[in-house]
């Protein structure tokens, strides 16, 4: 019978040697003795080692037999603890780094890679840059042609906008303005009418800006129909074709709202209510604050549960989803049992423009806009639903702006019947129906016209918008009508221009602005320089002016001499 060959060397496993025995055969020469461990008795009756074990010895020669072993344990006795090595370096670790070795003190080490040559980086960065490019072109083809319609050619076109600069239609004016339209499926046969009208004016230069609602039951002339009729008609005017508007109804609508209230407007954008559902659902939903003037909150039962509704919502901080977010757009409390709509129309537009910014704050939040399935799930749900203007390139401008913006800072307006400077009131129109006209009469939209002007003037007494009165107390015949054209040509609302009951021999400011209009108070010093009082004083100037409701009375006296007026 052959011998059986005794091994020859230390670490060997039946005459063949451990590979890792020869890896750290050097290193356990090397180690400084510790406190002697004891040895399991299997240990010593098989093969007691010829000199007291350290912690490195016996840790790394049971990590040897586990590794043999294909087990995570070792062959001979439980593992025992390095107390060098523990908390620093994990066992695999300790065993061998992947691309390295051990140092003279025993700490693993890597070994150094050999680094890239700036040829094959760049080469990969062209490669990234490459996939980049064809993936957002593919992209861009799949999903924003639901939007712009650009056809075949949205994917390069996409990716030229990202390399290009736009220039916006008034950007250089620093203001843009763009008219979204609200509609609720096909309601007539000639289209749809318009029930929510609102105006976004974007400042470029402050980088501010506000909303602005037209209540579509606004009496309003409309060229392409012919007579008086709501305002929300005129989108219903599809044969509509004129040089410098829109085509089709939209343009009607522009044309209305450049003439009639003096807002130009850039873009517009005409949106099913059912794309408004799908938006609010692609964020993740919107949080609303409600402040409705009834305890209760608001509450209208009209809305039909295939939109949400019946709404019943409490005031303070609200979330929504998108079928919630739709049922509060529609609803204005026009039922006998519904409450916290004192103004019908008026509060549903109020509503609807806090639920646009809180739109456009969750669409900033950090997240949501940089998702690509988000952003697939919003082209989705606009693409059917949504026709603009606004090219692809604008799109990508407009959206550089508004990241430049406050969302929580951009300002809400209406063009309501009450409350301290109400600009309409209701009238019934000639076929019975409840509407609304200027509170200066019907198709005079001069204090339209002014509101808008107060939003977005540089001018310190625009913006201010103080109403002026001025009383002739002189013998100089149509002396107040003169300085009022002055006035009314530097920004000064004048709302009224009569003689005064006596004629006086100073001219005289009463002011009556409490403060309020500092510039305008300045302004009209400089043109009227004599004396200011107030409507408080026992003067008999004071008393000319307590019958009127203004911020100012310039009273003008027989001194005040017309060839200094400027």
């Amino acid at each position: 019978m052959e011998q059986r060959r005794r091994p020859t060397r230390p670490g060997s496993i039946d005459g063949f040697l451990d590979p890792s025995a020869r890896r750290y055969s050097d290193f356990r020469r090397r180690t400084t003795r510790q406190q002697p461990v004891e040895v399991s008795p299997r240990l010593s009756r098989r093969a007691a080692p010829s000199q007291p074990a350290t912690v490195e010895d016996a840790s790394y020669r049971n990590a040897s037999y586990a590794r043999l072993s294909g087990t995570g344990q070792s062959l001979i006795g439980a593992a025992l603890p390095n107390p060098k090595l523990t908390g620093q370096h994990k066992t695999q670790e300790n065993r061998r780094h992947k691309n390295g070795g051990f140092s003279r003190q025993g700490v693993p080490v890597k070994a150094n890679k050999p680094k890239r040559s700036i040829k094959r980086k760049l080469v990969a960065v062209i490669a990234v840059f490459m996939i980049l490019v064809i993936g957002v072109g593919g992209w861009l083809d799949w999903n924003v042609n639901k939007v712009f319609h650009c056809g075949a050619t949205c994917g390069v076109r996409g990716v030229q906008a990202l390399f290009s600069h736009a220039t916006l239609n008034g950007e250089a004016q620093g203001r843009v303005n763009i008219l979204l339209a609200g509609y609720q499926g096909k309601q007539s046969d000639e289209g749809p009418l318009t029930d929510s009208i609102m105006i976004v004016s974007i400042n470029t230069k402050t980088h501010t800006a506000f909303t602005m609602s037209v209540p579509r039951d606004l009496w309003v002339y409309i060229p392409g129909i012919g007579n008086y009729q709501k305002i929300n008609a005129a989108n219903t005017v599809t044969s509509f074709n004129q040089p410098g508007y829109f085509k089709g109804g939209m343009g009607q609508l522009q044309q209305i709202i450049e003439k009639d209230f003096g807002i130009p407007i850039d873009y517009y954008a005409l949106i099913d209510y059912t794309a408004f559902k799908d938006v609010v659902n692609a964020v993740g939903g919107i949080t609303v604050t409600i402040k409705s003037p009834d305890p209760r909150g608001l509450y209208d039962p009209n809305v039909d549960k295939a939109h949400g509704g019946p709404v019943k919502l409490p005031n303070g901080p609200v979330k929504l989803d998108g079928i919630q977010a739709l049922a509060l757009a529609l609803a204005r409390g026009d039922s006998p049992y519904a409450y916290g709509f004192p103004q019908s129309d008026i509060n549903r537009e109020q509503h609807q423009r806090q639920m646009l910014v809180a739109l456009g704050q969750k669409a900033a939040s950090a997240g949501v806009l940089t998702n690509p399935l988000t952003i697939d799930h919003l082209f989705g749900a606009l693409g059917s639903n949504m026709k603009t203007d606004l090219n692809l390139q604008d799109a990508l401008r407009l959206a550089q702006l508004a990241h430049e913006i406050t969302v929580s800072k951009v300002r809400s307006y209406g063009l309501s019947y009450a409350g301290s400077n109400p600009l309409l009131k209701t009238y019934v129109a000639p076929d019975g129906e409840d509407s609304l006209i200027p509170k200066a009469g019907v198709g005079d939209y001069s204090q339209i016209r002014n509101f808008y002007l107060q939003l977005t003037s540089n001018n310190p007494i625009v913006r201010e918008d103080a109403s002026v009165v001025v009383l002739n107390a002189s013998n100089v015949l149509d002396l107040a009508h003169k300085e009022a054209g002055i006035l009314t040509g530097k920004g000064f609302n004048v709302t009224s221009i009569t003689d005064a009951n006596t004629e006086h021999t100073q001219t005289m400011i009463v002011d009556m602005s409490d403060g309020k209009d500092p510039a305008s108070l300045q302004a009209l010093e400089k043109l009227f320089p004599g004396q200011v009082t107030t409507s408080t004083s026992s003067s008999p100037e004071a008393a000319e002016a307590k019958g009127f409701n203004a911020n100012f009375v310039v009273i003008l006296g027989r001194n005040w001499d017309t060839s200094t007026a400027s």
